[in-house]
Formats: structure tokens, C-alpha cells, sequence
């Protein structure tokens, strides 16, 4: 995991964040490296709302805040890509950010 400059609490939070604002709205811009970790944290998202049980919506809710885009994720979400076993999500790489010429990148 990458440590992207901040303490381990906030990290996990913003990661948390991202994952929910991704699922919710289906599309994302932010930096290429946070980027990254988000796509390996809603891969497993989708991944458990494939199984549809009890226990995988616990895992689900206990890292995604929203209780709205939990039930849009297995209900909406998860049946879209029953067939395929990964590459749920895709990242665009969109050039430097203006100001700090940070690589951005769009998460859909």
C-alpha cells in the first residue's frame, strides 16, 4: 500500500472516501497514485457484492460508508459484471495538474 503523505488513519479515510464517491457516482478525478489504490479497493468491493450473501454485505459495509451505495452496489452494480472475474473498474490517465503538475487520472 502506498502511504501517499499522510498518517495511516486519515489514508485509510480518504481511500474510504474515493471507494464510496466511486461507487456512488460511477465516475472519479483525482491523482494518478491515489487512483491506483482505489481501484484495488473497489475491485474487492465488487468482487464480494458478486456473492450476494449476508456476510459479504457486512465486509461491504464495514468499508464503504454509505448505506444508499451499498444497496445500489449489490443490486445495480454487481449483477452488471457477474460473467467477468475482474477489470471492473478503468483508469484514464488525463495529463499534469495545473499548479503542482501532479499526474490526474479519471476512475470510472
Amino acid at each position: 500500500m502506498r502511504k501517499l503523505g499522510r498518517p495511516s488513519g486519515h489514508r485509510k479515510m480518504m481511500l474510504r472516501n474515493l471507494t464510496t464517491d466511486l461507487l456512488k457516482y460511477g465516475k472519479i478525478e483525482t491523482t494518478e497514485t491515489r487512483a491506483k489504490e482505489v481501484l484495488r479497493i473497489a475491485e474487492k468491493m465488487i468482487t464480494l457484492a458478486k456473492k450476494n450473501d449476508l456476510a459479504a454485505r457486512r465486509l461491504v459495509l464495514a468499508e464503504i460508508l454509505d448505506e444508499t451505495t451499498v444497496k445500489n452496489l449489490f443490486e445495480k452494480i454487481a449483477p452488471k459484471y457477474e460473467d467477468r472475474s475482474g477489470g471492473y473498474v478503468r483508469i484514464t490517465k488525463t495529463g499534469p495538474r495545473r499548479g503542482d503538475a501532479a499526474q490526474k487520472a479519471v476512475l470510472e
